[in-house]
């Protein structure tokens, strides 16, 4: 029977759905108890049906559910999973979700919108998780729409150990693509030896998504390699149009670093014609084919993800992978 079987007998089942089984695989590897087998598909009407193959009575079920397009059906088929383990007798339910579903949604802009993200929440309680998993959240606040314990973990170690080796320290500049997230910037600045900071001042319109217009920037960039960190990037417009105001202000090199790379059309033609040396996200969300281009650079998260939940699953503390960081 798949699962990690300890001295006490606890036992830890990873169950997959269908939007990034790859990503489940390979934390399955690190744990050593591999992607317990389960039984899923769309009937003719779009209903999706799911089975577990193997028992998971009184088992840690994580159930890994990655929200890429389409979200709606990803997210409803986590939910029918969580809800299956649940009836099944499981002991204890965590939703692991390395991108967080209506994340950017997480509070209200104008009247009589929703707040998506808290209602995400409330279904993954309600179909039975007791915990939540997810790496970078969007917004801080967001751990605190789930009535239970959140797991926010940090992508910036994996990112950070890469982009360290392939910078000159002494050169570095750390960029914000806005000044809503210069305190990440300060985090990565601390990480590489305390380099200088900058941010690039943008425009948004809240009636228009995936549309802001950059600005200048805020700080000495004119010589430096810049590195130009944000926690997703969809159609990528933002940070081509950042890349190129850091041009204009004398920056000898630019290297974009991201934890979600969503990459919705035309975020691949975007990026690689901006002129940046390096685009480098983590594999939270699948990058298929027609996504990837010559200067993209795609990292595991899976290490990640199998160390917390081995964390999890043995009472241990998944703070401590991130000493230092927060």
């Amino acid at each position: 029977m798949t699962g990690l079987v300890t001295s006490g007998e606890k036992r830890l089942v990873v169950v997959s759905g269908r939007a990034h089984p790859e990503l489940a695989r390979q934390v399955g590897e690190e744990l050593g108890c591999g992607v317990s087998p389960t039984t899923a598909y769309d009937f003719a009407s779009s209903e999706i049906y799911v089975r577990f193959n193997e028992s998971v009575r009184g088992a840690d079920v994580f159930v890994i559910q990655s929200h890429t397009g389409p979200i709606n059906k990803w997210l409803m088929e986590q939910l029918l999973m969580i809800d299956a383990a649940k009836r099944a007798s499981a002991k204890r339910i965590t939703a692991v979700a390395p991108f967080y579903p209506y994340a950017r949604q997480d509070k209200k802009h104008q009247g009589r919108e929703p707040i998506s993200a808290r209602l995400v929440a409330d279904l993954f309680k309600t179909a039975g998780a007791d915990r939540v998993m997810s790496v970078d959240l969007h917004a801080s606040q967001e751990q605190g729409f789930f009535d239970g314990p959140v797991d926010h973990l940090w992508a910036m170690p994996v990112l950070v150990d890469y982009v360290r080796d392939h910078v000159d320290l002494d050169k570095v500049t750390m960029v914000s693509p806005d000044a809503g997230r210069i305190r990440v910037a300060e985090k990565w600045s601390r990480k590489l030896g305390g380099c200088p900071l900058a941010f690039v001042h943008k425009t948004r319109d809240i009636t228009r998504p995936n549309v802001s217009v950059a600005n200048r920037v805020v700080g000495d960039v004119a010589g430096r390699q810049c590195v130009l960190v944000d926690d997703m990037i969809d159609t990528g417009g933002t940070i081509a149009e950042a890349v190129k105001v850091l041009y204009n202000e004398g920056a000898e090199s630019v290297i974009i670093a991201a934890t979600h790379g969503i990459l919705s059309a035309p975020a691949a033609e975007r990026l690689s014609e901006c002129g940046a040396s390096e685009v480098i996200v983590t594999d939270t969300l699948p990058i298929t084919d027609d996504k990837r281009f010559d200067n993209l650079t795609v990292l595991s998260i899976a290490p990640l993800l199998a160390s917390a939940i081995k964390e999890v699953f043995e009472d241990g503390s998944v703070a401590s992978l991130f000493d230092g960081v927060a």
